[in-house]
């Protein structure tokens, strides 16, 4: 059996400031860093892991370094664990994106089974690219508990493939908070879900934002 560990990174300078990540790559805010040490900490304490994988942006590799360090891990950058590729709404403020895009941003909140962020990908093609790193990591690592740290969109696209759905149930579980911590099993084939947003460790330190 496979143990996986999703871990949301911590609050960014994106979440902060309010305006869509995507592939951009903004630093972890103060509070994000302490969230990161958080949840270092308490996986430091309760879980023995083989293996550090991270989304290759910052604010996920950001915070699966102190894990790292605890550990005396490396982290392995993985682009498949990235988030949603934007388009021209990277960067840009949601206040922004909601007046120049309505009908595209009334999809992403709405329906996000459906929506592509304009020329970007669409999470159709996310789930399709994240779940595949997903399986392959499950599968390559038998015995083993991995860490991930990633993103809200693929954190959701891969709780909702441990539960045998498509993308299209995507919206169907919570949305991660920062450093949020969600714990999968694999065996043979099949996923099953032991935590979903463990936020424990956070003691008081809870997000302000849970968009990308």
């Amino acid at each position: 059996m496979t143990r996986l560990i999703l871990l949301r990174h911590g609050q960014s300078e994106a979440n902060l400031k309010t305006w869509f990540a995507g592939h951009s790559d903004p630093h972890l805010t103060e509070l994000g860093l302490e969230q990161a040490q958080r949840a270092a900490d308490y996986l430091a304490a309760n879980e023995h892991i083989d293996l550090i994988l991270a989304s290759d942006l910052y604010r996920a590799t950001e915070t699966a370094l102190p894990t790292a360090r605890l550990l005396g891990l490396p982290v392995h950058p993985t682009p498949g664990f990235r988030e949603i590729y934007a388009g021209v709404w990277e960067g840009m403020r949601f206040s922004d994106l909601i007046a120049a895009y309505p009908d595209g941003m009334k999809t992403w909140i709405h329906d996000l089974a459906n929506a592509r962020p304009a020329e970007g990908e669409s999470v159709a093609e996310l789930f399709v690219r994240v779940t595949a790193a997903l399986d392959r990591v499950a599968r390559e690592n038998d015995g083993k508990t991995v860490l991930i740290a990633t993103h809200w969109t693929p954190i959701r696209a891969m709780i909702c493939h441990a539960m045998r759905q498509d993308h299209t149930h995507i919206s169907d579980y919570p949305k991660p908070f920062n450093a949020s911590i969600h714990i999968l099993g694999y065996d043979k084939g099949t996923y099953t879900i032991e935590q979903m947003n463990v936020v424990e460790h956070l003691n008081g330190l809870l997000p302000k934002s849970i968009t990308e």
